[in-house]
């Protein structure tokens, strides 16, 4: 059963989206992400997604504050992204809460720290960020293309030892057009073991359930929840049919 992951993203503390990631094109959904998120576990969601966007375009984490205050009032399992480019913000995230975090600029710019932190906390505390545009991997924010293509910047990590990927592909992201199922199809047939969590574009409860037939592990979404496009009891009453306790 595809894993359900809420998203929360931050800018000046508060809860947004941005659309294909430009930060000229931001919606402000609620002032307090610390209470989006009480209200996703109160719901029934135990995981969440939170990107520090400040961070991802200061290229420092800035909205620790905001993670800690989501980690402390809550027993959400949480990955964080956004601006993680050193030890000390890596030591700053682990230490403000989250229990993974998501990393993918660095894994290009410099793929020493990255397999350093990985053999450091673990695969397990490590998600590997591969943001996709045209069939490259971006960086910082989304805002520089790199000369990465997918699946070999996929494979080396892999052999690495990664073994959970978050995937977005930037031209759905924040679009409610739908998944980019092909492309996440891809990769899973690359590489079947992998726990790949899909992001960007899911409109519907018929896009998750479509990821779902597709076999893929996981699922990020969020302008989908805040937009009202998906009936949050209809999503529980599907996923306990299609998989009772």
């Amino acid at each position: 059963m595809i894993e359900l992951i809420p998203a929360i993203d931050i800018i000046n503390g508060q809860c947004v989206r941005l659309t294909k990631g430009d930060y000229d094109q931001k919606t402000v959904y609620r002032d307090s992400p610390a209470e989006v998120a009480k209200e996703f576990e109160e719901i029934g969601f135990r995981r969440l997604h939170v990107v520090d966007l400040d961070g991802a375009k200061s290229k420092h984490i800035v909205n620790e504050a905001v993670l800690t205050a989501i980690t402390t009032e809550t027993n959400l399992v949480v990955d964080f992204g956004g601006g993680i480019k050193t030890d000390e913000d890596i030591e700053k995230a682990f230490a403000a809460g989250a229990a993974m975090v998501t990393v993918g600029s660095i894994a290009v710019t410099q793929p020493d720290l990255f397999m350093g932190w990985l053999e450091k906390y673990g695969p397990e505390r490590i998600i590997l960020g591969a943001d996709v545009r045209h069939g490259k991997i971006c960086i910082n924010g989304w805002k520089e293309d790199s000369c990465e293509d997918l699946l070999p910047f996929l494979r080396k990590y892999i052999e690495a030892g990664v073994c959970n990927v978050l995937c977005t592909e930037i031209s759905k992201d924040g679009t409610l057009s739908g998944p980019a199922i092909s492309l996440y199809s891809e990769v899973m047939e690359a590489y079947p073991e992998l726990h790949l969590i899909a992001s960007g574009g899911v409109s519907s409860l018929d896009d998750i359930k479509a990821l779902n037939a597709a076999g893929i592990p996981a699922v990020v979404f969020g302008k989908a929840i805040y937009e009202g496009k998906i009936n949050l009891n209809e999503l529980w009453d599907w996923q306990n049919e299609s998989y009772p306790v």
